[in-house]
């Protein structure tokens, strides 16, 4: 036995592709000193059985970019380090049998055509060309993806090895981890061929990430499926479309029935998704195996009868092949299907790269992505739809298997804007949350928090299925307007649980925060934004920091937020500071009360001086019970947020609703306040605010203090200034039909991509379709005519003016 000892920089835990992936993209870029441990041979775990697919699909932005980058690495792979592999680029059919899912097509393909990528949708009568061997009646059209394909996961993996190998990262096989403790600023991994030190480890074991997750005190947000696929018989028609084409089948997905079907050599390969889908090692009967190396489940093909009969009547050449084998492995889910990549939370220099539901596509993105985040400490694209943080403390076992679940079950689902997923449901509720059930509230779940995203009225149709729609006005619209309208002309109560906050107090509290954020931190007595920025100086985060003292600030934050920024506030603590950081976010609730007779309504609860300015908060009794009065107000409106510890939200929500009865409040949810938002311009975390944009190209620079001393990125944002900006945020009107414009919908101009939306919606005070976007800094002139690309089709829109749609001069803000 060969032993190891001495020294890495970083040690990746786990020889998949995803592990193996970062380890080469390492050394690619120079860290060369880094091993990976492999508990049995390369591949043993998920990647040696997948069935190797390998698509650029997907409705999620950084997903795509990805997915689009491991095709682009694979093509040029095996020349690169001269490993053979097999890599079919088949091209691919996705089936729609709705409108629905025809409008999600459009929308892809315009995503991928900014990336660069000629996706096409086709009409039902030109299928058949693409793939001559399938029934079409049933069906409203399909997308073809050229780049899609399958490639052989084992060569794959073996391939980028190699590729490490030969610029120096090291790679020991049949040596697990068993063990890692913090040694000062390094880790010390124990296994059984003796003790690794390194300044970063990364945990690579897919499946097994959370067995790994605990030796660092983790309980990894997951959980792991059985999926099956089968292999079948030659069929002489395919053999001979083969030989007549000089290639294969491009892959079909009938993704309203839930399968793929694909080309394997001269037979088929079936691979359903099944709604009645099996979890293992979830019970206390069925436990997690010391190890699964290069083993299966036993074939329980029961269960995929239906998908076996529909494929058949799709592609009728299917019934007419035996079935010669089924695959039937363990494929881990998080609670939303998508990967772990990024920094461990709570634990310094240790990052996961696991979980990958579909690691084969993702795999070469993947391991770019976890290089990026080991040696810069942030990444290209912004990547929070995979960032472990997203998940916080409230994702215990029995939700990640819930949700795992209907993922799995729903794996080529539609996400509509206006759909709430039921599993996984009331982890986290407000003290008032059966007062707002009982007044028609629809609700979602916001970092496990139950919020109401809208009321509905008797008559009102609550199904699901009432959800399912890209269209604007479902069954919510008039409910929704009828809030926003009463925010504009009486009052509206939001019961807000959920918002992440922070406690920061100590000497030189102030100067740090300042070394922070772009701006200047607000006086004693005042609450202002902070926008945070990276060393590029692109968007990290926004936060109200109120101060209450001169060194003593509530930082408060968006709710999904809680984990990552309080994170970005914690690692750049200068060691041995006097100042404490503490997460408070369970202590507090908070109330929106807003409108302009929101005043009159607080008058009669309260002898706090509501004529403080806007940007003020105060101590104060509201009912008897003491709150924090802020006066703020994201629906654009007078009013406060009422902060109350969570003991207290009942008894204040309840004299609030009273008092205002007779002036006409009104209790608003999360649709209302999006659309009050966007007429107000107002930025919303992780989609107008995020690391794909900078500061300057956000449109906020009246809050960068340039003559401040040094902040976080105020170089590469002085640079930026002086060269000037390539593009920036803008408002634009919308001439839409029945749909808003989605996140990441083109922006056109004279026939050429100008840029993209970052949210859109409705205003209903204004009556209009709004989109929020980014936009190439020549075009920016308010009154420049472009276009929108909303699901496939192209809409007029209006760049407008530099100031808020409604009440451009804050007057009734104000107020």
């Amino acid at each position: 036995m060969v032993e190891i000892s001495g020294h890495a920089r970083v040690v990746i835990i786990g020889g998949g592709v995803v592990g193996v992936s970062a380890l080469y993209h390492l050394a690619k870029a120079g860290w060369t000193d880094c091993v990976l441990l492999e508990k049995n041979e390369l591949t043993a775990g998920s990647t040696w059985h997948a069935a190797g697919n390998v698509p650029t699909f997907s409705s999620s932005w950084s997903i795509m970019n990805m997915q689009r980058y491991s095709t682009e690495l694979y093509r040029g792979l095996a020349d690169e380090v001269d490993y053979p592999m097999n890599y079919h680029v088949t091209g691919s059919i996705r089936l729609g049998h709705s409108a629905e899912r025809l409008r999600e097509f459009h929308r892809v393909a315009g995503m991928g055509r900014y990336q660069g990528m000629e996706l096409e949708v086709l009409a039902p009568d030109e299928i058949r060309t693409r793939y001559p061997f399938t029934e079409t009646h049933d069906l409203s059209g399909a997308l073809y993806d050229p780049y899609d394909g399958d490639i052989d996961p084992a060569q794959l993996t073996q391939a980028l090895a190699k590729g490490a190998r030969d610029m120096g990262a090291r790679i020991h096989r049949f040596c697990p981890a068993t063990g890692v403790r913090r040694d000062g600023d390094e880790w010390v991994i124990s296994t059984p061929k003796g003790e690794i030190r390194c300044e970063y480890v990364v945990n690579a074991t897919g499946y097994y990430a959370r067995e790994v997750g605990k030796m660092f005190g983790r309980d990894m947000p997951m959980m792991v499926m059985s999926h099956q696929y089968m292999l079948f018989d030659e069929v002489p028609e395919i053999a001979a479309w083969s030989r007549e084409n000089g290639g294969k089948l491009p892959l079909m997905r009938d993704v309203d029935s839930s399968y793929y079907l694909r080309q394997e050599k001269n037979g088929f390969n079936l691979g359903p998704y099944e709604r009645n889908c099996k979890a293992h090692w979830v019970m206390p009967d069925d436990p997690m195996p010391e190890d699964f190396s290069f083993q299966l489940y036993p074939d329980d093909l029961e269960r995929l009868e239906w998908y076996i009969n529909d494929a058949v009547e799709r592609v009728p050449l299917l019934g007419t092949a035996g079935l010669t084998k089924n695959i039937n492995g363990p494929i881990p889910y998080t609670p939303d299907g998508n990967p772990l990549i990024g920094p461990m939370p709570g634990v310094p220099n240790a990052f996961e790269a696991c979980v990958f539901t579909f690691g084969i596509c993702q795999g070469g993105g993947a391991g770019k992505v976890l290089a990026e985040w080991v040696m810069e400490g942030e990444t290209e694209w912004d990547m929070w739809s995979c960032d472990p943080r997203r998940f916080t403390a409230f994702c215990d076992q029995d939700y990640a298997i819930a949700k795992g679940m209907e993922i799995y079950g729903h794996e080529y689902a539609m996400h509509f804007p206006h759909h709430a997923w039921p599993a996984g449901r009331n982890k986290k509720l407000s003290p008032v949350h059966d007062r707002v059930a009982a007044l028609g509230a629809q609700f979602d779940a916001y970092n496990g928090w139950e919020r109401a995203n809208w009321y509905a009225r008797p008559g009102d149709d609550t199904s699901e299925e009432a959800t399912q729609t890209w269209a604007r006005e479902g069954a919510w619209f008039e409910a929704v307007r009828e809030e926003c309208l009463a925010v504009r002309d009486a009052a509206g109560i939001l019961d807000l649980p959920g918002f992440s906050r922070f406690k920061v107090q100590g000497p030189g509290a102030r100067d740090w925060l300042n070394t922070l954020i772009t701006g200047m931190a607000p006086k004693p007595g005042r609450i202002g934004l902070g926008y945070f920025s990276d060393a590029k100086g692109r968007i990290v985060t926004e936060m109200s920091l109120m101060a209450l003292d001169e060194d003593f600030f509530f930082l408060i934050t968006a709710a999904t937020a809680q984990w990552h920024d309080f994170e970005w506030l914690t690692k750049h603590l200068p060691a041995g500071s006097d100042i404490a950081i503490e997460d408070v976010t369970e202590a507090f609730s908070c109330q929106i009360l807003t409108g302009p007779k929101s005043r009159e309504i607080l008058s009669g609860l309260t002898d706090a001086d509501l004529s403080k300015a806007w940007l003020t908060h105060q101590s104060a009794q509201v009912a008897g019970i003491w709150c924090q009065l802020v006066r703020v107000s994201f629906a654009g409106e007078l009013g406060w947020e009422i902060h109350t510890k969570v003991e207290d939200t009942a008894p204040v929500f309840d004299a609030v609703m009273k008092a205002g009865a007779p002036l006409g409040l009104k209790p608003f949810g999360m649709f209302a306040l999006n659309s009050l938002r966007l007429e107000k311009g107002y930025r919303a975390w992780k989609g107008d605010l995020s690391t794909d944009y900078t500061i300057l190209q956000g449109g906020l620079d009246r809050f960068v203090k340039w003559n401040k001393p040094d902040f976080l990125g105020k170089q590469a944002l002085e640079a930026e200034k002086q060269r000037g900006v390539n593009r920036r945020f803008v408002t634009l009107v919308v001439e839409a039909g029945d749909c808003d414009a989605p996140y990441m919908s083109t922006l056109w101009h004279n026939g050429a991509v100008v840029g993209e939306t970052t949210s859109g919606g409705w205003g209903h005070r204004i009556g209009k379709s709004i989109a929020l976007g980014m936009l190439r800094a020549d075009l920016t002139e308010p009154g420049t005519e472009l276009e929108v690309e909303i699901f496939g089709e192209r809409f007029p829109a209006t760049v407008q003016p530099d100031q808020p749609l409604w009440d451009p001069k804050n007057e009734r803000i104000r107020a």
